[in-house]
């Protein structure tokens, strides 16, 4: 493959790769956090909801022990000493007990007489002070608080504390003698809830005790079994899972006592962190309990998370892939496209013998041979060549510019090679109308009035013409025309203006315009011809742009034009200006409309209408000045003098007052109004609060403020979003139903300070905003 191919190849292909491998990592990078961060979400809702079925059964069981608690049965047996003869009491008393089970799958409950020496459970009744675990039992009523829940972590043997949480002692767990309902050493782990009694008031010395044991099973069956969302335990303030059987590890300990900690340190009650545990990354979440100080913990693999961002990650690779091969495709094709005029141009050079060094790449093969084309005898013929063209075109630019005599031009005519007979002259002068919706830029100019220039030379014949030339920006060129009428001379120059727009227009794609001077006879008028042409030109204000258009056509004048034109146009100045000042951007655009349809119809000479903008500009630029702006700050580099001046047609005039002076400036007047409008709105409100109890009205604010009622009332609705009468009305009503919430006042004396001269009109004013009298009013606050 040719290097240059290559590089170009290779230029377009990495263009476009890079932007989309950039997508495509940025995409991946935002929807993988997006899928952890609603990984997370769903986490905390998960241990929200599992908190909230936890802590509900907890509370359900709280409120029917309670309720068994101080029930008649109850509180009547404290002061008895039940024996098994008293059948019908035990029988209520282990009712009262099993109704317990309501709840959930309840594994005992014990009611303990600590006064009278005996207890009942679901299954047994006895002398407490026989039972194996009375002791630990006994040492429950020491505890501070009435009700507390105890929590044991199997795997260490000890207890968990939070300010309801005490510790199982190893003798509960001791086999009992035999006799039903106790607890054993294979009993599965359990919960306990303790309540003293009598609940109030708390005591260290209660009557008896109600002891209610829950299987851990049972508690673990309301945590969330989603999977997909990591799994969830329940810690005490040590970080223990209590929750886990004997036969369970916790395989996450570390993270548990991480999480402990945490909730000890910060103080925070939920919260989210990554953890490394064997190598393995995962997503923690927590939730910490204020009810019994519990944690609820999720624990998920980072790994399961990412899961569905790594088939995002594939999906956007094979999507990049396949939008590679497609620009390598596109870059491809491209490339030879784009190398077929290098490869033919390096193919017509190759016959030029270049001596010496390896070249790089095409380009350079090519430089070489031009060189080496340009040192050779060839290379200095076309050098001459060059000057000569060159001493042509700067004899025709003398000519244009009035430095030749009739005698300087008959010698060098003859020398250069020029026409030295003709029956008439005439100029035709080419401008470009404008580049702003084409292919062009302003750079551009200099290039294409070039390439103008060259196009006029090939499509005029020499002995028709001599040496095109550009003059400013203009390209200009002095014809010959052998007819003797000046109208067929006319219509001659007329067909070769026309004939070069056309050709211009279809390989340059350019919109231009043509002027073209009166006939003459001699070639020392051609200045006088070419300020004719750009006279004509000049038309294109009025006429619009793409013209071909006679000096004869264009009226040389009104010089005494009427003063009710000129009138008219101050009249309509004022006007714009006064639209500008409103910011109504609608009717700026109608009268200025109306304003140029003025300069253009009423037949005003094209040379007035710089003078004639000029006042606007100034005005314009007056108005930002008055307003505290710098005209440079707010208008930018566009909306200058000098920037006017280079406009030559109407369009380009009426889009560069819209855009680029007008817009600007409504903009900043806006802005600057709406910094008035708070300030004044602040001040009526200001007004209100302090002379509510006063004569205070839009006029007596206009007085004070020094601005006219109505601009007062437009700028406070406005602002406010409420007429000054309507918040006036609504603040006394305000202040009103403070009085009669907090003093005594008569309604006639409420009315009275608030400067209401008859009552009936206060009453009815308070009734249609509050929606009720004032009596009726006073009345409903006293009864709340």
């Amino acid at each position: 493959m040719p290097k240059y191919l290559f590089r170009l190849l290779s230029f377009s292909f990495i263009l476009a790769a890079v932007p989309v491998s950039l997508i495509g990592i940025i995409s991946y990078i935002i929807a993988s956090g997006d899928i952890e961060d609603k990984v997370k979400e769903g986490n905390m809702q998960v241990l929200l909801q599992t908190q909230m079925r936890v802590e509900q059964a907890l509370k359900t069981l709280e409120l029917t022990s309670l309720q068994f608690v101080n029930s008649p049965t109850v509180t009547s047996s404290l002061n008895e000493e039940l024996g098994y003869d008293d059948f019908s009491k035990l029988r209520d008393l282990s009712k009262g007990l099993y109704n317990l089970q309501t709840f959930t799958s309840v594994r005992e409950a014990y009611f303990v007489n600590l006064n009278k020496d005996w207890m009942v459970s679901f299954s047994i009744f006895r002398k407490f002070s026989t039972y194996p675990g009375h002791e630990q039992f006994a040492s429950y009523a020491k505890y501070p608080n009435s009700l507390f829940w105890i929590t044991k972590s199997p795997k260490t043997d000890e207890v968990a504390k939070k300010p309801d949480i005490a510790k199982i002692p190893d003798e509960a767990a001791e086999t009992d003698d035999g006799s039903g309902g106790e607890t054993s050493s294979s009993s599965p782990p359990a919960l306990r809830m303790v309540y003293k009694i009598p609940v109030i008031p708390m005591t260290s010395q209660p009557k008896g005790l109600l002891i209610v044991e829950i299987l851990n099973s049972q508690v673990k069956a309301l945590l969330s079994n989603n999977k997909k969302l990591g799994d969830v335990s329940v810690l005490d303030s040590e970080g223990q899972n209590f929750l886990l059987d004997d036969s369970e590890t916790d395989s996450n300990a570390e993270i548990h006592a991480l999480v402990a900690e945490k909730v000890r340190e910060t103080g925070e009650d939920s919260g989210f962190f990554n953890a490394y545990v064997h190598d393995e990354e995962l997503g923690v979440t927590y939730r910490s309990s204020s009810y019994n100080g519990w944690i609820y913990v999720s624990v998920v693999s980072i790994e399961d998370i990412t899961k569905q961002s790594k088939k995002i990650a594939w999906v956007t690779f094979i999507a990049c892939t396949v939008i590679f091969i497609l620009v390598a495709l596109v870059a491809f094709y491209g490339s030879r496209r784009m190398y077929s005029p290098i490869k033919r141009l390096f193919e017509f050079t190759k016959d030029i013998q270049v001596e010496g060094q390896e070249h790089k790449d095409e380009f350079d093969s090519i430089e070489q041979r031009f060189r080496t084309l340009f040192s050779t005898e060839q290379q200095l013929q076309q050098q001459v060549k060059g000057q000569f063209t060159q001493l042509k075109e700067f004899f025709v630019l003398k000519l244009f510019t009035g430095q030749l005599s009739d005698g300087d031009l008959a010698y060098r005519s003859q020398m250069f090679g020029f026409p030295t007979e003709w029956n008439r002259l005439g100029v035709i002068t080419v401008q470009i109308d404008t580049l702003q919706e084409g292919k062009y830029r302003d750079h551009d100019k200099e290039l294409l009035l070039f390439a103008i220039n060259n196009m006029v030379g090939e499509l005029i014949a020499q002995q028709e013409r001599f040496s095109p030339i550009l003059l400013e920006q203009s390209q200009v060129t002095l014809l010959i025309c052998n007819l003797e009428d000046d109208a067929a001379c006319k219509e001659y120059f007329f067909r070769t203006a026309e004939m070069i727009r056309e050709k211009i227009r279809e390989y340059l794609h350019l919109p231009i315009s043509i002027g073209i001077s009166r006939p003459f006879d001699r070639a020392t008028e051609a200045s006088r011809a070419y300020g004719e042409c750009l006279e004509a030109l000049k038309c294109r204000i009025s006429l619009g742009n793409e013209i071909i258009i006679h000096y004869d056509d264009i009226d040389a004048g009104k010089k005494d034009m009427e003063m009710t034109v000129y009138t008219q146009l101050k009249l309509l100045e004022d006007q714009l200006i006064n639209a500008v000042k409103l910011g109504d951007t609608e009717r700026v655009d109608g009268v200025f409309d109306k304003y140029i349809g003025v300069i253009v119809e009423k037949g005003i000479h094209f040379n007035e209408y710089p003078v004639l903008m000029m006042q606007l500009i100034s005005k314009a630029f007056q108005l930002v000045q008055e307003q505290g702006g710098a005209v440079k700050k707010v208008l930018g580099d566009k909306a200058t003098i000098d920037h006017f001046i280079k406009l030559s047609t109407l369009e380009e005039i009426v889009k560069w007052f819209k855009v680029e002076l007008f817009e600007p400036i409504i903009g900043f007047l806006n802005t600057q109004a709406e910094s008035q409008y708070v300030n004044i709105a602040n001040q009526m409100v200001k007004l209100v609060h302090e002379r509510f109890d006063q004569e205070i009205s839009l006029e007596a604010c206009a007085t004070i403020l020094s601005f006219h009622p109505v601009y007062l009332s437009r700028v406070f609705k406005k602002e406010m979003g409420i007429n000054f009468s309507e918040y006036l009305a609504e603040y006394r009503m305000n202040m009103a139903k403070t009085w009669l919430e907090t003093t005594n006042l008569k309604i006639s004396e409420i009315a009275e300070k608030l400067n209401y001269t008859n009552t009936t009109a206060f009453i009815r004013t308070f009734r249609k905003i509050v929606g009720m009298t004032p009596g009726q009013y006073r009345d409903q606050y006293n009864k709340k």
